[in-house]
C-alpha cells in the first residue's frame, strides 16, 4: 500500500480562514492532538508575520511530540535581496523547526504583475531561498504557489519554477491550486506532466556537484473555491503525488482547504492508500470536534464521513434496509472514523425507525406500539412539531407506552405573567401546580423571563421529591416561526436542549402560544432527566 505523507496546515491556513482564531494555547493544543492522531508534519504558522506565531514556534520545542515534526512557513526572498539581507528569511531560520516551507510564484502573471520582477529573477529566488536552508540543515518542502494557473498560462516556465526548487534541493514541491479553480482532470493532467518532467530531466548540475538526482516527491495543496478540493487532492495522488496538504474540517481562506476529515478516510478507505493507522483513523471524527470547539465554531453536522448527520438515516425505506444489512444505505462502517449511524424521526419515519429508537433506549415496545406512536408523531408534525433534533421526545412517547409506566409528574395548570413597574422594570412570574404521586404541589417563582420563571417554579416543586434534578441545566433554547405569513399569530416551535453531568437531550414543543410551546419542551425536558 502507497504511504501518502499528510501535511496540516490547519494553525496557519486554516486560520486564515473567516471566523477562525486560534490563540496560542489553541495553538499548542491543536497541534499535540494532530500529532496524537499520527499526522507526521505540523505547520505552526508564518514566524514573520505575527508575534503570536513567533511565540508558538518558541513554545513549540517544548512540546512532547510522539513523531510530528513542527514545518515553519514563510516566502521566498525577496527580489533583489540576499537570504542573507532579507528580514523575512532570517525569522524563518530562527524559528528552528526542522522543516521550512517556502511558497513562490510559479504563474507569470505574478512574477510580472505582483512582484513586479523578472521571470529570470523569480527562479534565483526560488533556487536560493531553497538551498539555504537546506544548507543550514532544514528539511526544504517548495509550495509551488499558483502552479496550476501557472502551467495553463506559461507550461514551459511553470515546470520551470518547479526544477529550479528541485535542482535546489527540495525534499518535496507542492503543486497549490492557490485560487482553487481547478478541475480534476486539469489536476491530474498537469500532475502527471510534471511527474515526467521531472524524471526525464537531465541534472547535469547536481551530478557536477557530486549529487545525483533524488527520488521526485511530489505534493498537493488544494483550497475548494470550486467544492473540488478534495476531489483535485485525490485526481493528484492518481497522477503520482505522495504527499497531501489540507486542513481539519477543511477551515481555511474564503471558502476553504481541502478537508483532511475528508480526504484522509478517500484515501485511506476508497484507495487503498495508507496514512494513519486503522486505530487513529477511527478518532478523525473525535479531532474533528474537538478542532471545531477549540475555533469556537459549530461542528458542521453535514460533513462526509466526521458530521453527525454523516450516517443519520430518515426514510423510512432506508431504516428499515440497515436494519437488515447496515452497508445497503452507508458507504462505509461509521465506526471506521469513529462516527456511529443515527436514526431520525418525522413524518417521514417508517416502523422501524420507532423500532430502532426503542432499542436504542433500551425499550420494549411492541409494534401495535411503535404505530400508535409513529401516528402521533406524523400528527404533531403536521402541527409544527419536529422530532429530528428533539430525540428525547420521541424517547418519552415511547416510555409512556410501557405497561405500568407512571409520570413522575403531571401537570395540573401553570400561569405565567410579564409585568413592567416603576423603579424595576421588567421581570415574570411563573406559577404551577403540578400532581406528584397522590401530592400536589404548588409554586411560585420569578424569572428574567417567562420560561426562566417557569422552569424555576417547577423546580421548586419538583426537587423536594427529585433531588437529582439540580444537577440539569438548560443549555439552549431555540426558538422558531414556522408560517411567518401569519405574522404574531403564526405557530411557535421551541426546542430546548437540556444536560447534566454526563449526558444531554433535546425535547421540543410547538403552539401558537410560545409560553405553550416552551412548557411543553420544558416538562418533556424534566420528565426525560427523571425516568429515561
Amino acid at each position: 500500500m502507497t504511504q501518502i505523507s499528510v501535511y496540516d496546515t490547519t494553525l496557519r491556513d486554516g486560520a486564515q480562514g473567516e471566523g477562525v482564531s486560534f490563540s496560542l494555547e489553541d495553538k499548542l493544543k491543536v497541534a499535540l492532538r494532530l500529532d496524537d492522531l499520527g499526522l507526521p508534519y505540523i505547520e505552526g504558522g508564518w514566524p514573520g508575520s505575527n508575534a503570536k506565531d513567533a511565540e508558538f514556534f518558541r513554545l513549540a520545542g517544548t512540546l512532547q511530540l510522539k513523531q510530528a515534526r513542527i514545518a515553519a512557513f514563510g516566502s521566498t526572498r525577496k527580489a533583489h535581496l540576499t537570504c542573507e539581507t532579507d528580514p523575512q528569511i532570517k525569522m524563518l531560520l530562527e524559528a528552528e523547526t526542522p522543516i521550512v516551507t517556502v511558497v513562490g510564484k510559479s504563474w507569470d502573471l505574478h512574477v510580472h504583475h505582483i512582484l513586479a520582477t523578472t521571470l529570470e529573477e523569480n527562479l534565483a529566488m526560488i533556487a536560493e531561498s531553497v538551498r539555504y536552508f537546506r544548507d543550514h540543515g532544514r528539511q526544504m518542502f517548495y509550495d509551488a504557489e499558483h502552479f496550476f494557473d501557472g502551467y495553463k498560462a506559461n507550461p514551459d516556465y511553470a515546470l520551470a519554477t518547479v526544477r529550479a526548487a528541485y535542482e535546489a534541493g527540495a525534499d518535496c514541491v507542492v503543486l497549490c491550486d492557490t485560487n482553487g479553480g481547478a478541475m480534476p482532470w486539469e489536476v491530474e493532467d498537469a500532475v502527471a506532466a510534471t511527474g515526467r518532467f521531472l524524471a526525464q530531466t537531465d541534472f547535469q548540475s547536481l551530478r557536477d556537484l557530486g549529487n545525483p538526482p533524488r527520488p521526485v516527491v511530489l505534493g498537493i495543496h488544494t483550497h475548494d473555491d470550486g467544492g473540488l478540493a478534495v476531489a483535485n487532492a485525490l485526481a493528484a495522488v492518481r497522477a503520482g503525488c505522495t504527499h497531501v496538504q489540507g486542513t481539519i474540517n477543511g477551515y481555511g481562506e474564503r471558502v476553504g482547504n481541502c478537508n483532511l476529515c475528508t480526504v484522509i478516510p478517500a484515501l485511506q478507505l476508497k484507495m487503498g492508500m495508507t496514512c494513519l493507522s486503522a486505530e487513529n483513523l477511527r478518532r478523525i471524527t473525535e479531532l474533528s470536534r474537538f478542532v471545531s470547539e477549540t475555533a469556537n465554531l459549530a461542528h458542521d453536522s453535514r460533513q462526509p464521513y466526521v458530521g453527525a448527520s454523516a450516517f443519520a438515516h430518515k426514510g423510512g425505506i432506508h431504516v428499515a434496509a440497515i436494519m437488515k444489512v447496515e452497508e445497503s444505505y452507508q458507504h462505509i462502517a461509521p465506526a471506521l472514523v469513529g462516527n456511529e449511524k443515527r436514526v431520525l424521526v418525522s413524518e417521514l419515519s417508517g416502523r422501524g425507525n420507532l423500532v430502532f429508537k426503542a432499542r436504542e433506549y433500551g425499550l420494549d415496545a411492541s409494534r401495535d406500539d411503535v404505530k400508535q406512536v409513529l401516528e402521533h408523531v406524523k400528527e404533531l408534525e403536521s402541527r409544527g412539531f419536529f422530532f429530528e433534533g428533539a430525540e428525547a421526545s420521541v424517547a418519552l412517547m415511547l416510555k409512556r407506552l410501557q405497561p405500568g409506566y407512571r409520570p413522575p409528574f403531571e401537570l395540573v395548570d401553570f400561569m405565567a405573567v410579564v409585568e413592567h413597574r416603576q423603579g424595576r422594570g421588567i421581570f415574570a412570574e411563573a406559577t404551577v401546580k403540578v400532581k406528584i404521586g397522590d401530592e400536589i404541589a404548588h409554586t411560585v417563582a420569578e424569572g428574567n423571563g417567562p420560561v426562566n420563571a417557569l422552569d424555576r417554579a417547577l423546580r421548586k416543586a419538583l426537587l423536594p421529591h427529585y433531588p437529582q434534578l439540580a444537577d440539569i441545566q438548560l443549555v439552549d433554547y431555540k426558538v422558531r416561526i414556522l408560517d411567518g405569513d401569519a405574522a404574531t399569530a403564526s405557530t411557535t416551535r421551541v426546542i430546548i436542549d437540556t444536560r447534566n453531568g454526563h449526558s444531554a437531550w433535546s425535547t421540543v414543543g410547538a403552539s401558537t402560544n410560545i409560553i405553550e410551546s416552551s412548557w411543553q419542551a420544558l416538562a418533556d425536558s424534566m420528565e426525560y432527566a427523571l425516568v429515561v
